[in-house]
């Protein structure tokens, strides 16, 4: 007959037989779950199973409850976007930056304007520096094929 290790609530940890195990479990009107099976002798617990899954989903769900999401809101510029059109842009990027949203802002470049490479940088570079209180910059502006994209990061709230 296999022997199993008890451990438990107002139980005296040992080796018992596997009946007697069941028996005890019986008892105490609990169920008796095995832990760690691999062990030698394997590793019984007498509990409430239905309670402990239970208390193992309020938990999960407390932990769901509290992570965040990120949610990342873009912006497109082109290389020669005029004052009124940034400033619209750069309004909408700051709502984004308040409600705690991540910012991608990028310059898309078409055809041959990407010749003005050096432009499209300047406007980034622009947009971070006027966002500079709301939201800290991850990375510099960067090119990637046809557009120059940089990142943004809410401040966090005090």
């Amino acid at each position: 007959m296999p022997e199993v290790r008890l451990v438990g609530e107002n139980i005296e940890p040992g080796v018992f037989k596997l009946a007697e195990a069941l028996r005890l479990a019986d008892e105490f009107e609990l169920d008796l779950v095995e832990i760690s099976p691999n062990a030698d002798p394997p590793v019984c617990k007498i509990m409430d199973y239905k309670k402990f899954v239970y208390e193992q989903k309020k938990r999960e769900k407390a932990l769901k409850a509290k992570s965040t999401q990120v949610v990342i809101k873009e912006i497109r510029f082109g290389p020669q976007t005029d004052e009124h059109d940034y400033e619209f842009k750069r309004k909408n990027a700051e709502k984004f930056l308040k409600e705690g949203s991540k910012l991608k802002a990028f310059v898309f470049f078409k055809g041959r304007s990407i010749i003005y490479k050096d432009q499209g940088q300047i406007l980034l570079l622009r947009l971070a520096t006027d966002l500079e209180e709301f939201g800290k910059v991850e990375a510099m502006p960067v090119l990637e094929g046809k557009r120059m994209i940089i990142f943004i990061a809410p401040k966090k709230k005090k």
